[in-house]
């Protein structure tokens, strides 16, 4: 990932300043950079072992710049997660709203994702971070994007199975889990192989879509 670095400060922004940044970066560009170096870095190692010095040492910032941002630890993830959850809900429910027929839906979603985690591959490991701990806001907040994935793929899976007269509830909800389950298997082993391009993974995946289907 490019994340662009700064130059050092201890000075935070006068407080009411509201478009200040640090040493003449304005605020809005300096939160885009701590947001591109805290996706990362939470998607890598999980919001459990993600470190805020780490994140700061990447921007060019102090710890406490990033306190000042964003208030806590727990503050700057939810951040990183508003940016990374809204932008794959979209490009999937456009992506199957697109899709006709519904064969062609699989396709569609996987070339979406991969376009969204182009830059980032990490951000969909800050969707899906392991390390939240059950009962708490982070893992709910995070719950609730996944849930609405989780109903498109459950929608698309349910249309997919319709189209060859299938409309058990059982087979597409199994259908459903291969499905999600798959789609995390390939962004894993996208982000292991950081010289394949999201357009390499689409061509890719169209072809083992179309070894599966025989």
């Amino acid at each position: 990932m490019n994340t662009a670095r700064a130059s050092s400060s201890t000075t935070p922004p006068a407080k009411g300043a509201r478009g200040a940044g640090t040493k003449g970066i304005p605020r809005a560009r300096r939160e885009e950079q701590i947001l591109a170096a805290a996706i990362d870095e939470f998607g890598r190692h999980g919001h459990a072992s993600a470190s805020m010095a780490a994140i700061a040492g990447r921007v060019g910032v102090t710890k406490p710049m990033l306190y000042t941002y964003f208030g806590s630890k727990d503050g700057l993830y939810l951040a990183c997660l508003e940016r990374v959850a809204p932008r794959l809900v979209t490009a999937i429910e456009e992506a199957m709203a697109g899709a006709k027929p519904a064969a062609e839906t699989p396709h569609r979603v996987l070339s979406a994702v991969f376009g969204v985690l182009e830059e980032q591959r990490g951000a969909w490991f800050v969707l899906y971070d392991r390390t939240l701990k059950p009962g708490t806001d982070l893992h709910a907040a995070a719950h609730r994007h996944r849930r609405t994935i989780d109903d498109l793929a459950a929608s698309g899976t349910a249309d997919l199975l319709r189209g060859h007269g299938n409309q058990d509830p059982l087979d597409a909800d199994a259908l459903k889990h291969v499905w999600t389950g798959t789609v995390g298997a390939l962004v894993g082993w996208w982000t292991s192989h950081p010289d394949q391009s999201a357009q390499d993974m689409a061509a890719r995946c169209a072809r083992l879509l179309t070894a599966i289907r025989g």
